[in-house]
């Protein structure tokens, strides 16, 4: 079945043969590059991010290679809202959020989309290692690049409009193939990082936009140890930066537990304070049937994280995950996502953790 593809092309390798092999595969291929930035030279510059001029000319060859039309949309004012302002937002509010999960959600696989649909498009193609077949979400082969994580966000009547065609193929292979269709962006390497934070210091790129908010830093006890400049800048589990005055009385290094915007207090202890094995989630978004009481599967806590063993347990718009062996430095604001071997049954972001006694 001939369908009318839109290629999202971000400029990379893996975009430019995802767009590739659709058109091969006989469907009706537009490729597509979505400007994130009102400046291109305020975000990531002529480097590894999806906002760059550079990248909007590589992906401008690439579709001329393929032999696709091409053409350049303004989503900047979108991406802003909704991905850097919302980054910006969940660290004020003492969470860790995930910006390329947020993008995911808001931009590629809702107002682009959306815009893909108005205009008589019947699916959106992307470069992401994942497979999908019968709407079913499943892990990419290729382990170490699988991106069945971030796309758990998607619902079941977005995946319904969505192609993955390198979920069967390692990044390896994906690089000789470009190679091989004479695709420039063969050896380009990949992007790291948050795209829309030039020089990587994300503690700079929020207190240039939340101001200087200096607070406590305290031990379990409640003892203070140290002092901040704003509590957004620290992440649970984070070890490195802390500039603690006082050290602890074992001399081992101590880690974030805690951070209270409210009080405007970070809370710092022992390595083995932050297990965790149980979760509350809340939001949750379903890619299988939503079971009636508690079930067995697995949940990943961060991208390319580890698994974990748990039980699981609906109710309404929250979600309870108990693990079967601890986590640690879970941190809310990031994705719960839940497997059933390589199948991704749903998701919810983390809201809460505790550590329960078996």
């Amino acid at each position: 079945m001939t369908l009318r593809v839109l290629a999202a092309m971000s400029g990379g390798v893996d975009s430019a043969v995802a767009a590739a092999r659709a058109a091969e595969a006989g469907h009706d291929v537009t490729g597509v590059h979505m400007a994130l930035s009102s400046n291109p030279q305020s975000y990531r510059t002529g480097a590894r991010g999806c906002c760059t001029l550079e990248d909007s000319r590589d992906a401008r060859r690439a579709a001329d290679v393929i032999g696709i039309p091409f053409y350049v949309w303004d989503l900047a004012e979108r991406f802003h809202h909704d991905v850097v302002e919302d980054f910006v937002s969940e660290y004020a509010a003492g969470r860790t959020p995930n910006p390329c999960l947020r993008c995911n959600e808001k931009i590629k696989f809702e107002a682009l989309l959306d815009r893909a649909l108005a205009l008589g498009f019947d699916a959106v193609c992307t470069g992401h290692y994942a497979r999908l077949a019968d709407g079913v979400l499943r892990r990419g082969v290729d382990g170490g690049k699988d991106q069945s994580y971030v796309l758990a966000v998607c619902t079941p009547e977005q995946l319904a409009h969505a192609m993955f065609p390198l979920g069967d193929t390692t990044k390896a292979d994906i690089r000789a193939e470009a190679e091989r269709r004479g695709l420039q962006v063969a050896d380009k390497p990949d992007s790291h990082d948050i795209c829309f934070i030039a020089d990587g210091d994300t503690k700079g790129f929020l207190a240039e936009r939340l101001g200087a908010a200096p607070g406590p830093i305290v031990d379990i006890e409640g003892n203070q140890v140290g002092e901040h400049e704003g509590s957004y800048g620290y992440t649970v589990g984070q070890r490195k930066g802390l500039r603690l005055g006082t050290p602890a009385p074992d001399g081992k290094p101590r880690y974030v537990l805690d951070i209270s915007p409210v009080t405007n207090t970070v809370t710092v202890g022992p390595r083995e304070a932050l297990d965790v094995t149980e979760i509350t989630a809340e939001r949750p978004v379903w890619l299988a049937e939503v079971p009636a009481g508690p079930f067995g599967c697995q949940v990943q806590l961060r991208a390319h994280g580890e698994v974990y063993d748990c039980v699981a347990e609906p109710d309404g718009d929250r979600l309870t995950i108990r693990l079967a062996r601890p986590a640690r430095g879970v941190a809310s604001g990031q994705a719960a996502v839940l497997y059933e071997d390589d199948r991704v049954l749903g998701s919810a972001t983390i809201a809460d953790t505790a550590r329960v006694p078996a």
